[in-house]
């Protein structure tokens, strides 16, 4: 068994695989192991798989678990000291791992670490999930180095440094397994969007440290599964980032922000009507009810996380939806 596991969860995904395995294999074998969590798929993935991908492992699930599920249900049948969660629309460059695990051997407080994201299909430009490292604004909104909400940055060479962040992008996630499985994984709630800066979020308020590598780097299609503009994805967006905030905010400002996150959230839809787009506004209000209804859960889970209150340098304490709406920035300037 190597140290490092590339953990890839699929469901109906075949046209990917094809497409991006074969990167993935030919630029990782030597380091890790490769593993295909099928999350219930009804197509051809696995017969695929085994016939094209004889080296790839193999964990079948009955079901589609989501994002959250299926990585939780996958890592715990894992002993590799790290795991890569890697999207099934994820290419990899040449010796990509390398500088990932220098840098997690580096440091032992170190717990999640992610490469720098480019676009697959314009490979000079900054991809929407992750970019070069995530950050949330006081609201906990979030956002990227070299992506601000639909803004991308071209890469010209400004990202390569090796930085402390506040969340790495679920689409490339490389984790210490144990302290994946210790901290409670993904929160399953979720199902999908927002669980990987949930987790690091609590990562961070249990002083753990999360990292952005530029030294590596790999190419995101995006989109594979709800495409950005789908009103499911809007749904889950919305809800998880609400519950994300109640969960883990310990400012001291939690009810206030919550209001003021209700009043954006509510001119957001607005917005969405005003383009055509009233099934994104439905999907708004549809989080924000989903979010009253779950109201004692959250609170259950905020109590078990415990009262310390924790801030993280990483938090930015201005407002990027003023900053980028109103001010027209196209970028935020992180000390």
């Amino acid at each position: 068994m190597k140290r490092v596991a590339i953990v890839i969860l699929n469901w109906n995904g075949k046209d990917h695989l094809q497409t991006f395995l074969p990167s993935v294999i030919e630029n990782s074998s030597d380091l890790a192991d490769i593993i295909l969590v099928d999350n219930g798929s009804t197509d051809d993935s696995v017969a695929l798989v085994k016939a094209e991908f004889p080296t790839v492992q193999l964990i079948r699930l009955d079901k589609n678990y989501g994002f959250t599920g299926g990585y939780n249900k996958a890592l715990a049948q894992l002993n590799h000291e790290f795991s890569v969660l890697l999207n099934s629309d994820v290419e990899v460059s040449q010796n990509w791992l390398e500088p990932l695990l220098h840098l997690v051997d580096s440091d032992q407080t170190i717990a999640a670490i992610q490469p720098k994201i480019l676009s697959y299909e314009n490979k000079k430009s900054f991809e929407y999930a992750g970019a070069a490292g995530g950050y949330i604004d006081f609201l906990a909104y979030p956002f990227c180095r070299g992506r601000l909400f639909e803004k991308l940055e071209n890469d010209n060479g400004q990202y390569d440094d090796t930085r402390e962040i506040f969340w790495a992008t679920g689409a490339c996630l490389f984790v210490r397994t144990k302290v994946f499985m210790k901290i409670g994984g993904f929160d399953e709630g979720f199902f999908a969007h927002n669980e990987e800066i949930d987790l690091c979020w609590r990562l961070k308020n249990q002083d753990w440290k999360v990292y952005y590598c530029g030294q590596s780097q790999v190419y995101h299609l995006g989109g594979g599964t709800l495409h950005k503009s789908n009103p499911r994805k809007t749904f889950l967006n919305f809800r998880n980032n609400l519950t994300m905030l109640m969960k883990n905010d310990r400012s001291g400002f939690l009810f206030s922000k919550v209001i003021l996150r209700l009043v954006l959230d509510g001119i957001a839809g607005l917005v969405f009507l005003s383009k055509g787009s009233w099934k994104d506004t439905l999907a708004v209000v549809k989080a924000h009810f989903a979010v009253y209804r779950q109201l004692p859960t959250i609170l259950e889970k905020r109590k078990m996380l415990g009262n310390k209150r924790k801030h993280s340098k990483e938090i930015y304490l201005h407002s990027i939806v003023f900053e980028s709406f109103i001010l027209g920035k196209s970028k935020i300037e992180i000390p």
